[in-house]
């Protein structure tokens, strides 16, 4: 499998029989540039246009856009209800969380999280191998948050996303910078352009839980 991060919360995730999977595509609005691109699934986590920009995405494709259980592809995905703000959605409405089976991995997308999960949700949420986390405050879950919520769900490796990048530009005041959180993980940090992993290397970092930040395109 391979994961690669377009920046915000927008990942393209490739199964090893080519299947690929695309998590909240962006309009180009804050300093980012999606590339044309085509995917088989595509997951947006709630309605603002900094995630759930599907016009982008080219070709045919499964637009997954709600809550529960669905089979596409051959991946399993489980669609669990969040909220993005500490107020039960009252500020900035309803977040999807996405848990996919890929390639006998189980990777979790938090989408726009904003507060720490209750026993019912990481139940709903199940065992994640991966975590594909926001740190970046504001909008979103901040450093410390984060590193609870990551706590709560016990990845082996932590894939930050949602944080202050050089790409935002006069916009990265809405956002914090990586450094806190990672000075509050205690975990390893690997830093690549895109990231190959398989069930042997999960099992060597259940062992030894990684942060692995990925530069974005």
């Amino acid at each position: 499998m391979k994961i690669k991060w377009f920046g915000q919360s927008c990942f393209l995730i490739t199964a090893e029989n080519g299947t690929k999977v695309l998590t909240d595509p962006f309009k180009n609005m804050l300093g980012y540039k999606l590339p044309e691109i085509k995917a088989d699934i595509v997951t947006t986590s709630h309605d603002h246009a900094d995630h759930n920009n599907v016009n982008a995405v080219k070709g045919r494709f499964a637009h997954i856009h709600e809550l529960g259980g669905f089979l596409e592809k051959g991946i399993a995905i489980q669609g669990v209800a969040t909220f993005h703000d500490k107020v039960s959605g009252a500020k900035r409405g309803k977040n999807t969380v996405y848990n996919f089976s890929i390639d006998g991995i189980n990777i979790c997308h938090l989408g726009d999280l904003g507060h720490l999960l209750d026993s019912k949700q990481i139940a709903e949420i199940g065992k994640v191998d991966i975590l594909l986390l926001p740190v970046g405050g504001g909008a979103t879950i901040g450093a410390s948050d984060a590193a609870c919520v990551m706590k709560q769900l016990h990845p082996a490796v932590v894939i930050p996303m949602h944080y202050r990048t050089k790409a935002l530009w006069v916009f990265g005041f809405l956002f914090e910078k990586l450094d806190k959180f990672i000075a509050l993980s205690g975990f390893h940090v690997t830093k690549c352009k895109e990231l190959e992993i398989d069930t042997a290397l999960i099992k060597n970092a259940q062992e030894r839980p990684e942060i692995v930040v990925l530069q974005y395109d």
